[in-house]
């Protein structure tokens, strides 16, 4: 009779071991898991509060192309939420498909591109720009903007 409780209290014993183990498992993973969410939630903050558009006019093509130079010249306005960075790292440009490396950013009668202000992207294209219609595309943030014009 005195073996019987024995093994039953050996069996509770082992039975609150695991269970405390795997309550310790879980938590840990519960946690990671709400971070992940957190950090998740942050980016889809910061991706709506960021809205762009592309301002230039696309029937201008002699203001857009400069031949001499070999940039094309548009410009971007900020019409988000959010304080952006005005640089060619904050920033992906391609033009007909291709990423552009050679990217400079100004703000225009500012030194910060907040809501509402206007930055000039030039983009040097080495080795010109074919006559015919053309397509640029900025990415800031994840918003996507497409720029169409003919030259």
């Amino acid at each position: 009779m005195a073996s019987v409780s024995i093994t039953h209290l050996v069996l509770f014993i082992a039975s609150l071991l695991v269970a405390a183990s795997v309550a310790g498992v879980l938590t840990d993973e519960v946690g990671r898991l709400s971070e992940a969410i957190n950090d998740q939630g942050l980016d889809a903050s910061q991706d709506v509060r960021t809205d762009i558009e592309i301002i230039s006019d696309s029937g201008s093509s002699a203001s857009i192309y400069d031949p001499g130079t070999q940039n094309i010249t548009i410009y971007v306005k900020n019409t988000g939420s959010q304080q952006l960075v005005a640089s060619a790292d904050g920033m992906d440009v391609l033009v007909d498909g291709e990423y552009q490396t050679t990217v400079n950013v100004t703000v225009l009668d500012d030194t910060t591109w907040d809501t509402n202000d206007v930055a000039r992207v030039r983009i040097y294209r080495p080795g010109g720009l074919s006559t015919g219609d053309h397509r640029i595309k900025v990415i800031v943030n994840g918003d996507e903007e497409v720029f169409e014009f003919n030259r």
